[in-house]
């Protein structure tokens, strides 16, 4: 635990750079060299984790953590370690509903991203906003991935996958919620895990019809953010 709390300044300073010295460079109305760059980093990372650390899979050891559960009742027990994870992930959704909300720096944010131009005259600095903002990101990102390694095995190849799956979890809850978010990535969940029950080979793809039902009859998402 002490290690992945170290990490943490690590990958905020990881994000603030990248954004302030790489990607702020691409930042205009066309988002095409944004999406290059960061299409480019990923298999430059990628490849970068592969010649480092091979493509075994590897998991991070939480000891009797990974096998201890909560009873409740003579058949039914839920596993600790995913009760922890979820805790996790629902005081971070709540942290970043508050910060966004109820905070200074979050009122900046949401200036920055509505209109650039006026919060720029009214001066906020945009780049530097958008480092801070990457840098938080990248705090998440550490966490989310820490929790994974804990819960199952990670390689370097896991990438886009996962990345999928954020995707359809976004889509699913709509876009700009956090706990819209949080919501579709647990409808995405279950749906895996029902289609797992029905078939072995069913699971992710049962998690991709829901997408596509989502997107298909509710665009917006079952939770979109309103004004």
């Amino acid at each position: 635990m002490g290690v992945v709390l170290a990490v943490l300044p690590l990958a905020f300073g990881f994000g603030y750079l990248l954004q302030r010295h790489v990607l702020n460079g691409t930042l205009g109305k066309d988002p095409l060299p944004s999406l290059v760059v960061t299409f480019g980093l990923s298999i430059v990372i990628q490849n970068l984790l592969l010649e480092l650390f091979s493509a075994d899979p590897r998991a991070i050891e939480v000891g009797a953590l990974a096998t201890a559960s909560v009873p409740l009742g003579d058949t039914l027990a839920l596993g600790a370690l995913p009760l922890v994870i979820l805790a996790v992930a629902v005081a971070a959704t709540g942290a970043m509903q508050w910060m966004f909300t109820r905070t200074p720096l979050g009122r900046t944010f949401r200036a920055v991203s509505d209109d650039r131009e006026i919060a720029e005259l009214m001066g906020l600095k945009a780049k530097q906003v958008y480092a801070l903002a990457t840098g938080i990101a990248f705090v998440l990102i550490a966490i989310a991935g820490a929790l994974q390694g804990m819960r199952t095995t990670v390689s370097p190849s896991d990438g886009p996958l996962l990345l999928l799956f954020a995707f359809e979890a976004v889509i699913i809850g709509g876009m700009g919620s956090f706990w819209g978010t949080l919501a579709g990535a647990m409808i995405l969940g279950i749906a895996q895990q029902i289609g797992f029950r029905v078939d072995p080979g069913w699971g992710i793809w049962f998690g991709h019809l829901v997408f596509l039902a989502v997107l298909v009859l509710r665009p917006q998402g079952l939770f979109p953010k309103t004004r």
